[in-house]
């Protein structure tokens, strides 16, 4: 019986991939709101920015997988 070919999707990594964008999105969002006044704000704005771009990121990556 052969063996399914393995796949090229790495959950670990895109986990990586997700959180890293997500924290850079936060710490871009915590600097810019700091320098307006508001880090709480800035630092919410930063999240939901990267929960969004780290999606994009993580189909960039793994994209060719769910094909």
């Amino acid at each position: 019986m052969p063996s399914a070919s393995p796949s090229s999707f790495d959950p670990a990594g895109a986990g990586g991939v997700l959180l890293a964008a997500l924290a850079v999105c936060i710490g871009i969002g915590l600097l810019v709101g700091w320098a307006v006044g508001s880090a709480g704000l800035g630092a919410l704005i930063g999240a939901v920015v990267g929960i969004l771009a780290g999606i994009w990121a993580v189909y960039k990556r793994y994209g060719h997988a769910l094909s």
